[in-house]
């Protein structure tokens, strides 16, 4: 084992490759994942969901930008929190937050694969093969993962690219084979409350927050002073015009009820109207493409923080005669994390409780800048407190849109935030810093 494959190594990401992998973990979680789910909530709206998720995302990155310009770090968002907060409760129970968020973004990719590949065969009654497939996914990912950062580099690029030209083909030829009439898409709210869509706008959220990405991979970045902002600020800028045009394309090919109905593999069925059946598996042999390669990017950048994470020594760690060094245990935990969620969790469960866990950890990083760092960084102070106003308008309406519908999983977000605070307290309290603790090193 050597340092090239097992370390992060300084200067071994171009600002294009950090755009591959935002957009990468970006449009796997995004459009995939999420559109029926968002239509669920929005009703006709939900293109503008997405569109006004991008605006709310572009505050958020605002904090995420100038930490990364003044502290480049491979562990990005642990080492923000630092920053602010000092090796405290609050650093490591928010990053543990944004971990495990991370880690549910994976599971929740890992399903969506699943659910697009039995796409291809008549499966009525094999749903278990969902998370089987999930997790054969999650295990090449790792593997994958263990390779270089150049290769993973020049893998991303490639899927990047061809997922933004495959969407940019389904939404031109969705909306040019129904003549530009857009049927479930409407700027007059039906049967839609503002805090359903406001609910909507959160899981928006989730198809953006693969900005944090690349941002925890600042420490690898060429010119990260620099290349930070630009990368998510191209990142967000490629995803909204995408999302948003083939939103409308589904809008154009589908009923609301339809879109519903096939929510979780939304885009494959709303190819069939605008393609036939040559479309409907051109879109699912995309959507896999889009979610493996997106599952590979996440688990990239997660394992990094949750190595910043124990190098702080924020969070347990033991070796368990387990080979390589902690970054390779990390990959591990993170994988062994990603398979139990993706076995026990369906994708709207998933991804609610990922929303709540990111928002919350993401009105701690504007908070910490606002309050600690404000003028260390050049940081607005509108800009910050736009931001935490926005993140806790749409946490609050999603957790309400959320308590009608699905109050268990209110209750195992809200018992989640409680159990990820107390066990960081009461880990602190037994384990003080040393330099010397041999599981550590």
């Amino acid at each position: 084992m050597n340092d090239h494959e097992h370390s992060n190594r300084k200067d071994s990401l171009s600002l294009w490759g950090a755009v591959s992998m935002g957009t990468g973990v970006m449009i796997g979680a995004g459009i995939f994942a999420l559109t029926g789910q968002i239509a669920e909530l929005a009703g006709t709206w939900f293109p503008f969901a997405f569109l006004v998720a991008a605006i709310i995302a572009g505050f958020s990155s605002y904090s995420y930008v100038k930490m990364a310009q003044k502290y480049p770090s491979a562990g990005g968002i642990a080492m923000f929190l630092k920053k602010a907060y000092g090796r405290g409760l609050l650093t490591g129970a928010c990053a543990l937050l944004m971990f495990f968020s991370m880690v549910i973004n994976e599971s929740l990719v890992a399903r969506t694969f699943g659910t697009y590949v039995l796409q291809l065969f008549d499966s009525q009654g094999a749903e278990w093969l969902i998370p089987a497939l999930g997790v054969s996914l999650l295990i090449v990912a790792f593997i994958v993962n263990i390779l270089s950062n150049q290769f993973i580099q020049t893998l991303s690029f490639i899927m990047a690219f061809i997922k933004i030209a495959g969407l940019a083909v389904l939404a031109i030829g969705g909306l040019w084979a129904t003549g530009l009439s857009f049927e479930s898409v409407s700027a007059q709210p039906q049967d839609t409350s503002a805090t359903g869509f406001l609910g909507a706008v959160a899981l928006g959220i989730l198809g953006y927050k693969g900005f944090t990405t690349i941002t925890n991979s600042g420490g690898e970045l060429k010119q990260p002073e620099k290349n930070v902002g630009r990368a998510i600020v191209i990142s967000i800028s490629i995803c909204v015009v995408l999302y948003v045009f083939v939103a409308v394309a589904v809008g154009a090919n589908l009923s609301i009820g339809e879109i519903i109905q096939a929510k979780d593999y939304s885009l494959a069925e709303a190819s069939r109207p605008a393609f036939g059946q040559y479309g409907a598996w051109f879109t699912i042999a995309f959507a896999i493409i889009a979610t493996s390669s997106g599952v590979v990017a996440s688990i990239f950048a997660v394992s990094r923080m949750l190595s910043m994470l124990t190098s702080m020594q924020l969070v347990p760690h033991r070796h368990f005669s387990l080979p390589g060094d902690i970054r390779r245990h990390s990959l591990i935990y993170t994988l062994v994390i990603a398979i139990f969620l993706t076995i026990f969790f369906d994708l709207s469960r998933i991804a609610s409780i990922g929303v709540v866990f990111y928002i919350v950890m993401d009105i701690f990083i504007h908070w910490g800048v606002f309050k600690h760092l404000r003028d260390d960084v050049q940081a607005k102070a509108w800009v910050l407190v736009s931001a935490i106003i926005l993140d806790i308008i749409v946490l609050l309406s999603f957790m309400w849109v959320k308590a009608k519908s699905d109050i268990f999983i209110v209750g195992i977000s809200v018992a989640g935030l409680l159990i990820v605070f107390a066990a960081e307290k009461w880990f602190l309290k037994l384990h003080a810093y040393d330099d010397d603790d041999k599981n550590y090193n």
